[in-house]
């Protein structure tokens, strides 16, 4: 009853291969991947076959790719696996019936992950056309394969065990994503670590990470085993809320107590007197009420996650190398990528839900009252948690003297991660405005984010290491730019000369020719590279590096030597042109979110 005869692979299979999102996502995600490696293919008349860079950057791209959207999708499909059944109330059921728990367990995993291995397994015909081009062997991306594979499995397993521990998928879905994005990354930053050195590659991908990947598949596998054939939630389905100060004192690690500061700040205790005149009740219902009636184990568990990887990137990235010190603001951005969203995406759905919606909105209270008091309650708790891993941004301006030249630097990390605070949250609320499921929301709002603060940067890395730098190649040398080799420009820069005059002439308009074409490259590379740091500026990635940070020696290096005011000032514009877009989008989602609550918006069903 395992596989051949498991009744919940079979029903999941049945359920979830019929979808149209099933075809949908396979078409979109072979389209991209082709579409990449179609751009990315060398430009060059001729190719070393025995040494290509250009065609190993282009499968290590490749498979970066691949493992980073597999990180990326394996939690949406698998940590709903369990929660799905406790919301739909048949959790109970599940468990009285004569599956053994490591069956449904077997069952849920690989029916949640068999998307995942049709979209792996169907990129194999393109990334095979990539292997003659040289520079990477067959071999290599067999391995390759078997660690994405790997990968794949574990994560899907980590979020199945989030997800018997969590009665909503918001949770799970959150607190998988904080445990396998580490983890991903990094995997990514070992695999390109290793890009030069095929040999130890091979030797991590084939032996170490299997064998790692097994030891921590086995024991979630077992704990989660043990946990549904001795389920401590049975019953929890007539739960709705949880005391959170029982929860307290039965809870292991951090405690949260919402009478001291700063737990006071993102988890008031819940009102025990009569409401004060001029307070938006939303507002109040929303932060004392809903966010925490499932109990804290969730946020817990995220503040406990994120300061476990802050304290050793904060250690490397302000004190041992503070060159380094936007690649800490990325995390932090990260950070509030995975948790904004959380407390806000659910803020409507859950009214819809539970049928109240349409009281709500009956109620004198007017949309924007609903709107402002529903965004705000989820920023607030957002940015409280988001700024506990800002502050050591501002303690290194005081301790570290290097950070004394670059102190408006560090205040604009401050503020654009205040803006990404504000436009996850946004983002999030909107979707629950437009969606009815709080899973789909959720889903939609990682999505949106995503395009909006990943994409770009994404885009700009592919254009400059496979359009642009191909371009720029030998400009300074008319041979290189076509492919050829230095001893074959040498013989084309020494010609015999001319016998007669037309000869002459007609080297001389070669030459112009090339010439031209050669600053037509130029021009269209710079126009190229201008396009994708405009398209940066929604991003608060790209606004983070391109913001002017180090010492004028650093500075220097970066900009040139000869850089003109107007290039050292290229940073701040594109800090302003991000506030500037950030202030609209946000302005914009908020019209539209109350016109929608004016024209009662998906209220009736």
């Amino acid at each position: 009853m395992y596989l051949r005869e498991n009744p919940v692979l079979q029903r999941e299979l049945l359920v979830n291969l019929r979808m149209d999102r099933a075809f949908i996502l396979l078409l979109t995600y072979l389209a991209a991947l082709g579409a990449v490696v179609y751009i990315a293919w060398p430009q060059q008349q001729s190719v070393d076959m025995t040494n290509s860079a250009a065609a190993r950057g282009l499968v290590d791209l490749f498979f970066m790719g691949q493992f980073v959207l597999a990180s990326l999708m394996a939690p949406s499909f698998a940590a709903g696996t369990i929660t799905g059944e406790k919301e739909r109330k048949t959790y109970e059921s599940l468990l009285a019936s004569p599956l053994r728990p490591s069956a449904i367990i077997l069952g849920k995993l690989l029916a949640a992950l068999v998307h995942l291995a049709v979209l792996v397994f169907c990129s194999l015909p393109i990334v095979m056309l990539c292997v003659p081009l040289g520079g990477v062997s067959f071999f290599e991306v067999l391995a390759a394969y078997l660690a994405l594979t790997v990968s794949v499995g574990t994560f899907g397993m980590i979020s199945v065990a989030c997800s018997s521990y969590f009665q909503h998928t918001v949770a799970s879905l959150t607190v998988s994503y904080l445990i396998i994005l580490p983890l991903a990354l990094f995997g990514a930053l070992l695999w390109w670590a290793l890009a030069d050195n095929g040999e130890v590659r091979l030797f991590v991908s084939l032996a170490v990470m299997p064998i790692a990947a097994g030891v921590l598949f086995t024991a979630l596998f077992a704990s989660t085993a043990r946990r549904l054939l001795h389920p401590p939630d049975v019953g929890s389905e007539g739960k709705e809320v949880v005391d959170v100060e029982h929860e307290m004192k039965h809870a292991v690690g951090m405690v949260i107590r919402s009478d001291q500061f700063p737990d006071r700040l993102f988890a008031p205790a819940k009102r025990d007197d009569l409401m004060p005149d001029g307070i938006n009740p939303v507002y109040d219902k929303e932060m004392r009420s809903e966010l925490f009636s499932q109990g804290t184990l969730m946020l817990r568990i995220v503040i406990q996650v994120s300061m476990f990887v802050a304290i050793p990137l904060m250690a490397v990235f302000f004190y041992l190398w503070p060159p380094l010190a936007p690649w800490y603001v990325c995390y932090v951005l990260l950070f509030n990528m995975l948790v904004g969203p959380v407390f806000s995406a659910d803020r409507i759905t859950s009214e819809r839900e539970r049928e109240t919606l349409e009281l709500l909105l009956t109620t004198t209270i007017s949309p924007w009252q609903i709107l402002w008091g529903k965004l705000f309650s989820g920023l607030r708790v957002s940015t409280v948690l988001t700024m506990f891993l800002v502050w050591p941004v501002l303690l290194a301006c005081v301790m570290n003297p290097y950070y004394w030249g670059n102190f408006l630097s560090m205040l604009a990390f401050v503020l654009i991660v205040s803006l990404a605070c504000v436009t996850t949250a946004t983002v999030a609320l909107f979707a629950s405005v437009l969606f009815r499921k709080t899973s789909v929301a959720l889903m939609s709002a990682y999505l949106a984010i995503l395009i909006l603060f990943a994409l770009p940067p994404a885009i700009n890395v592919f254009v400059q290491q496979f359009i642009v730098m191909p371009n720029l190649v030998g400009l300074g040398n008319p041979a290189a730019a076509d492919g050829s080799t230095d001893v074959d420009a040498a013989e084309e820069t020494e010609p015999a000369v001319p016998a007669t005059e037309a000869e002459r002439q007609a080297d001389e308009r070669r030459a112009k020719l090339a010439e031209t074409a050669r600053q037509e490259k130029f021009i269209r590379a710079k126009r190229i590279e201008m396009l994708c740091k405009l398209l940066g500026i929604s991003s608060p990635f790209s606004v983070a590096h391109a913001l002017p940070f180090g010492s004028d020696a650093e500075q220097s290096q970066s900009y040139g030597p000869g850089a003109t005011p107007v290039e050292a000032m290229e940073g701040w514009l594109v800090l302003g042109l991000h506030v500037l877009f950030t202030a609209i989008l946000n302005v914009t989602l908020l019209g539209l979110m109350v016109w929608l609550f004016n024209v009662r918006w998906r209220v009736t069903y």
